[in-house]
């Protein structure tokens, strides 16, 4: 399996895949060939079936799930191992799709005050305002922020894109007594202690 996961990196690598797509489709090649106990490239389309079939009896999987399951064994097959890939074989589950939950504005000025530290405390309210993901705010740094515009540069998010985010100051609601200018200062000096 070593030498056909590094041929499957070097595939992922090639095509510029995110370092999480990367580690979660060698993590599902990997769980697939435990499963059967034997190397992947022995394994063939009834065994991605029995597999597939066991992600949602047996484990109880999302349908979500199953399809990045399936999605990094047929990378693997046709990438990797230059094989024919059926779909009409290995159907995908039809994907489910939720509206996210959406917080009013007293449970995320509650949510932000429950936050003891004052780094965290601005990250959050960074976060909120700008609708960063996790992995972006953690990245940002003091030059992304641009407190004379109220601009916050974010870079390479979701699919390696860049944005830029307007930070604006709306009367109306105040989670917190902070004004957005001073949250973008504390947020820049916080960001150099790190």
């Amino acid at each position: 399996m070593n030498q056909l996961r590094q041929l499957m990196l070097e595939e992922l690598q090639r095509r510029n895949f995110a370092a999480t797509t990367s580690r979660t489709y060698l993590h599902g090649v990997a769980h697939f060939s435990r499963y059967f106990r034997r190397p992947p490239d022995q394994l063939g389309p009834e065994d991605i079936r029995k597999y597939q079939a066991m992600l949602f009896t047996k484990l109880k999987y999302s349908p979500n799930t199953v399809i990045v399951r399936l999605s990094s064994l047929r990378f693997f097959y046709i990438h990797v191992l230059k094989r024919h890939w059926s779909v009409a074989e290995t159907p995908y589950p039809k994907k489910l799709r939720h509206l996210p939950g959406v917080l009013s504005q007293e449970e995320v000025a509650q949510l932000i005050e429950a936050v003891d530290s004052p780094f965290h405390r601005i990250l959050l309210m960074t976060m909120y305002a700008t609708g960063a993901r996790r992995a972006e705010a953690a990245h940002l740094k003091v030059s992304d922020i641009d407190s004379k515009r109220m601009v916050v540069h974010i870079r390479e998010g979701k699919g390696g894109k860049d944005r830029l985010w307007a930070v604006t100051h709306n009367r109306s609601f105040r989670p917190l007594p902070w004004s957005t200018r001073m949250t973008i200062r504390l947020l820049s000096m916080s960001a150099g202690l790190r």
